[in-house]
């Protein structure tokens, strides 16, 4: 009778024990129940005329973005399959599932947060104006009411000019180097962008016959953007991003395109 009694009292707690791991959320790993797992591979879109961040050379995809997603990829554990589209069909690509993630220079707005996720900042930016050589009329964004600014589809420059400069037409192009040309060749008056793209080009290509004038406006931050709904995703990248910046490597990858950090 006794054994009987100590069986069942055995039994009652190891099933009480039970019940109480099965309540707890989380699986016999310890990993809590719900919680999405990493995918062995991701596929990236990018832009590819966005100097120095991602551009073609010699036909391949490179730039900052690039180095900083492969090494963020390498540090997390995943595999990513890189896709290009222009800058205008990033977010919608993200939206319909098209992409997973997409780096391409993206500044961090709250309007773009509705419909997509985003990393920690990994670069700060801001906007610059570049004007021909031998303007000496425009020296700032005051200068630029009632003029035609050159500047990208679907970017936050873009947006600037229509709410910001009264009177200005902003002409959109798909690929920057139509813009800077359309400066160049007389049919704007100045671009409106990104200010280390402006500066890359006028260093690279238009040394001779653009310049940048004026302050750096609307500072604002880069993010690596993410299909929303993919949690996993964006703390697995600014998990890698933080372990980047703790190693040196996002300084050597920063030194390689833009010289020695400030």
């Amino acid at each position: 009778m006794r054994e009987r009694k100590w069986f069942a009292a055995v039994l009652m707690i190891g099933l009480a024990l039970l019940l109480a791991a099965c309540g707890s959320g989380e699986d016999v790993d310890g990993a809590e129940e719900g919680t999405a797992e990493l995918e062995d591979s991701y596929t990236v879109v990018s832009d590819n005329s966005f100097v120095p961040f991602e551009f073609m050379k010699d036909g391949e995809h490179v730039g900052f973005d690039i180095d900083l997603i492969n090494a963020i990829a390498d540090e997390a554990g995943f595999e990513i399959e890189m896709e290009t589209t222009n800058f205008d069909g990033i977010i919608p690509g993200l939206q319909t599932g098209q992409f997973d993630i997409a780096i391409a220079g993206i500044g961090i707005t709250e309007e773009r947060k509705k419909s997509i996720d985003y990393s920690d900042p990994y670069f700060e930016s801001g906007l610059a104006i570049g004007v021909a050589a031998d303007n000496e009329d425009i020296k700032g964004i005051e200068d630029l009411e009632g003029k035609t600014i050159a500047t990208r589809l679907g970017s936050t420059s873009s947006a600037y000019i229509k709410e910001n400069i009264e009177g200005a037409e902003a002409n959109e192009y798909e690929q920057l180097d139509q813009a800077y040309l359309a400066v160049e060749n007389g049919s704007a008056d100045a671009i409106l962008y990104d200010d280390p793209n402006v500066r890359y080009y006028i260093q690279t290509s238009g040394e001779d016959s653009l310049k940048v004038v004026g302050d750096l406006y609307q500072a604002e931050d880069y993010g690596i953007a993410v299909t929303k709904g993919k949690e996993e995703v964006v703390q697995a990248i600014n998990e890698a991003l933080a372990t980047l910046k703790e190693n040196g490597t996002y300084d050597e990858i920063y030194e390689k395109w833009f010289g020695a950090a400030e």
